[in-house]
This record gives structure tokens, sequence and C-alpha cells, in this order.
């Protein structure tokens, strides 16, 4: 390989990324601009009856607000700004803020809508242009074994995309208020700050909600299934 000539090391991986082999590339291209970082301040004041009775009489005694800052994920369902998150991304918070692919100041954000059972919330955000909603695919459709694509947030990382297939399909799962009917099971790395962001199949369209992972464990994550919430969403969607 020639290095001193930048081109064509540069062309060399390009044509790399375009081998057919490479199926996920373009499937990550497709999706990417459909996938939100959600981060989010939860105010945590912890004080005593002490505390709290000098802070009302003499507030400069008061201890400052600690503010935990959160990471998740979510897709866009409609241009109008309209993201879909797991509900548990967004409870217990004061601040909601996402940041969308090519907007360049993060944006904030309102809760229009959520289901605590469903664990499926609604966020709207007023972007500067009309955004690329995500395609719906099937969940019903998918087989075990099947390529997945996870993108999402995890650690406040953006626009990370793991790999992996369909572990299993129509899992019951209790985690400790939430109970899920029908889960689909993933060896695609899902990770703290994933939950809400798209598993997408093969034509980059959405199957599930990335919501759970079992710890300690390996290769064990959890989406809901994007039918089981389409009723629910319809009025969201274009």
């Amino acid at each position: 390989m020639n290095h001193d000539n930048p081109r064509a090391y540069t062309h060399k991986f390009r044509l790399a990324a375009h081998h057919p082999a490479n199926l996920f590339v373009s499937v990550a291209r497709r999706i990417k601009s459909g996938v939100v970082a959600i981060e989010t301040m939860e105010e945590q004041r912890g004080l005593s009856l002490q505390s709290a009775v000098l802070g009302m009489l003499f507030p400069e005694l008061a201890k400052p607000v600690n503010r935990s800052r959160q990471f998740g994920s979510g897709f866009i369902i409609h241009p109008s700004g309209y993201v879909l998150t797991n509900q548990h991304v967004i409870e217990r918070t004061s601040e909601i803020r996402v940041k969308v692919d090519g907007v360049k100041r993060t944006l904030p954000a309102t809760v229009v809508w959520s289901h605590p059972d469903k664990d499926i919330a609604v966020l709207k955000i007023q972007p500067p242009r009309p955004l690329k909603s995500l395609t719906l695919g099937s969940s019903e459709a998918t087989q075990v074994g099947e390529w997945v694509l996870a993108m999402g947030n995890p650690m406040g990382l953006e626009q990370s995309v793991t790999v992996g297939v369909i572990s299993g399909k129509n899992r019951p799962l209790h985690i400790n208020d939430l109970h899920y009917d029908n889960v689909i099971q993933t060896d695609a790395a899902i990770n703290p700050g994933n939950s809400g962001g798209p598993l997408v199949n093969i034509l980059g369209e959405v199957i599930g909600i990335n919501t759970l992972i079992i710890f300690p464990s390996q290769s064990l994550g959890f989406a809901i299934p994007i039918e089981d919430v389409l009723a629910d969403i319809r009025r969201f969607l274009p």
C-alpha cells in the first residue's frame, strides 16, 4: 500500500466499506439520521428535615441541588419532531434534551404521551427543519437467527452501532415493577443508554425498541416488539 498517497489510502478503505459482505454499512447510513440521543437531568435533593427547615428560614444555608445526568436513546417517528423512547428513560427528570443528527445544538423536549405499564413514551421537539423518520417494520415476520442492528447512545456515545441476531421471541420478563409479556431477545450488545433506541432488520426497518439487559450477563438484550406499541402511537405517525 502506498501510504505516501492519502487518496489511494482512503480509496482503498472506501472500497472495503462498499464490499457486499459489509451489509451493515448501508443499514447504519440509512437509519443514522432518524436515531436521537437523549440526555436527562434528575434532581436529587435528599435533604434531612433539619436541612429543609434551615433552607426555608435561611436560604443561604440551603444545600445545593445535585443534578444527575443520564443518557438514553430514541428514534424519530414523525418528521415534525415526534420521538419514541422508553418511559423509564424520561421518568423522574427535570429536564430532557435531544441531540438530532445534523443539528448542532441539543433541543429541549417535552413528554406528550407515556404509558408506564408498557414502558414507552413519546417526546416532542421543535426541529429547525423536517426530520427523517424511521420506517416501522414487522417484528412478527422476523425469525430467530435473523440479522439485526441496534443503534443508540450508550454511556453518552452517540450513534453507536452493534450487530447481532434475534436470539428468541415472545419472551416474558418480569423486572422490578415492570412486566413485559412479549419481548424480543437479541445478542446485539445493548448497554445503559441504549434504552429507547431502535432494533432494526437488515432492511433498516424498526422491529423493536431496545429496552433492557439482564445484568450480569453476556449477550442478553431485550426489545419491545414494534407491533406491541403501534396502536398506542398511531396518532403520532405521519
